[in-house]
Parts: structure tokens; sequence; C-alpha cells
């Protein structure tokens, strides 16, 4: 199974903070990959480095084939907006424009017309269509958080970071952007990966990765929201390698 993002020995700190120590994994095409652990285990900073958001301070980060650490901050735009869709914990909606025009901006800014079909069906899903209008101020927390994900996903990239997707979302809500989530990779062979500190939202994914003092320590297949619970609360027990 091809990678489409892949991390070589990537080590990440913050002043005397490690907080990717010498991490090596991929994520390869077609797979829904959780991101587990506790605060401070470096979840985060592995999203922000994979998706070329953040320079390592040493070892590789390929994205479509491209050590994106090679390349000058102009070059390594364009390859994200080619490739990569993130979604932030704090949104990240200009309060001016209107939610549409929050949603369009990246193509907009890549030169690229939004596909109006796939645009509908995406703020279909996500019961967006009677607010494409409204301006963020005008949304409730969780509303937003849907507008974010739209975002993420209508320019098609071959992979989407979420950090903390389902956060602000109620049940109902939570469980809407996950069917969404899982049907982009079961349906279009697209690439996610989510942090989540819920053990029943990464139980929707194929694998989940937990972390720990900036490493992955271990590697789930398939589990369950229990046996991820139970896994991370015996986490703080266990010494890290």
């Amino acid at each position: 199974m091809s990678a489409v993002v892949s991390l070589e020995r990537v080590r990440k700190t913050y002043g005397e903070v490690t907080a990717l120590d010498h991490v090596s994994l991929d994520f390869p095409r077609g797979r829904f990959v959780a991101v587990m652990g506790p605060s401070g285990s470096g979840k985060t900073t592995l999203l922000q480095c994979a998706a070329g958001l953040e320079p390592p301070d040493s070892g590789q980060v390929l994205i479509g084939g491209a050590d994106v650490t090679r390349l000058s901050e102009t070059k390594r735009t364009e390859l994200r907006r080619k490739h990569i869709g993130f979604v932030f914990q704090s949104y990240n909606l200009l309060p001016t424009v209107s939610i549409e025009d929050n949603i369009t901006l990246p193509l907009r800014l890549a030169g690229r017309r939004p596909d109006r079909a796939w645009l509908d069906e995406l703020v279909g899903r996500m019961g967006l269509r009677e607010r494409l209008r409204h301006r963020p101020a005008e949304l409730s927390g969780g509303q937003q958080q849907r507008a974010a994900i739209v975002r993420a996903l209508v320019a098609r990239p071959d992979v989407v970071f979420a950090d903390e997707p389902t956060g602000a979302l109620d049940l109902r809500n939570a469980i809407r952007v996950l069917d969404v989530l899982r049907g982009l990779v079961d349906e279009l062979g697209q690439t996610v990966v989510m942090v989540t500190h819920d053990p029943a939202a990464a139980a929707r994914a194929h694998d989940t990765l937990v972390m720990a003092d900036g490493k992955v320590i271990d590697t789930l297949a398939a589990p369950t929201a229990d046996e991820l619970a139970v896994r991370l609360a015996h986490l703080a027990a266990e010494p890290v390698a």
C-alpha cells in the first residue's frame, strides 16, 4: 500500500521540550488513521510536521514523494494546496467573509474553481446549506467546525489532517462528521489522519497510533472503543522505550 505522506526520523523540539523524538512512519493511501495519547504527547506536532506546516529540526517529511524539508516556504505552500487538507482545532475561519467564501478560499488561492456538485454534496452532508451566506460569528461553534471540515475537503486533497474534528460537536453531529470522513476513505480512497481524545471516534478509523513523550509507542488495527480506553488508561504506568 503506497504512502501519501512519510516521516523519516523526524525530530521537533520547542525549547527544552521534545515534541517529536525521531518518529518514522507512513500514512498509506486509502486509510483512516487515528492518533491518540495524553496531552503533550506530540499528537498535534505530528500532524503539523506531516502536513508541512511546521518544519522539523531534523529528519525528512515526504508528501507526494517530495521532501518538504528541502523546499522553500513558497514551494511548501504550493505543495500543501495541491495535496493537503487541514482541519484546525481553532477553525481558522475569516470573520469578515461568508461561510461559502471561507470554504472556497483555498481553491481560489490555488487558481481553481470549486466543483459545485461536490461542494453541494459536502455542505449537504454537514447540514450547512442554509448557512453559506452567513459569517462565522453567526454560526455556533459546532457549525463553524463543520464549515472548517468542508473547507479542508472541498479541494479533494490526497490526505486530510484533522486535529480534534469532533471536539466541538454534539454526539449527532460528531457521528455525521465521522461518517463523512470514513466515507471519503471507503468510497474515494482518500487518506484521513485524525487526532482525537475520544476512543469512540478513534474506533471509526482503520488504525490507531498511540503516542507518548513524542514517540509512537503502539499501532492498533481496528481497535474497539473499549480497547482504546483500556490502553490509554494503562499508558501512564508503562515505560516508554
